[in-house]
């Protein structure tokens, strides 16, 4: 059976990021380019981050603890699933500037997450 090290490392990471987001929720807003001087930070954008936060802290985790197999690949889909929602959602809410950062972070976080497949382990 192949390593399931990929697979762990990347919801290990996953976790870590949905962790400091959780205690600094503006910080997605910020880097998304949803902050501005005429944008400050409101109790909307809090509550955006601690949902993607908490989200990526479950997502990472099921990463992290799912058995090799068919779980693991169902938690590798979810993490995907998730990514390429925040492509699509936030690629049509961030202001024009920020909008190619923001679809490649989460398309390419989607794609190194869809190469961790065939480390999940056998099919079952």
């Amino acid at each position: 059976m192949r390593s399931t090290f990929v697979p762990r490392a990347l919801g290990a990471l996953t976790a870590a990021y949905g962790t400091y987001t959780v205690v600094r929720p503006h910080s997605l807003a910020r880097t998304a380019g949803l902050l501005t001087p005429a944008r400050p930070a409101s109790r909307a954008t809090r509550n955006l981050g601690w949902a993607i936060g908490a989200r990526d802290i479950i997502s990472g985790g099921a990463m992290l603890l799912a058995p090799p197999g068919a779980p693991l690949r169902a938690a590798l889909t979810a993490r995907v699933a998730c990514d390429a929602g925040d492509a699509i959602g936030f690629g049509v809410s961030v202001p024009p500037s920020s909008r190619a950062k923001v679809i490649a972070v989460a398309a390419g976080w989607g794609l190194i997450c869809a190469a961790g497949f065939p480390a999940a382990g056998s099919r079952s």
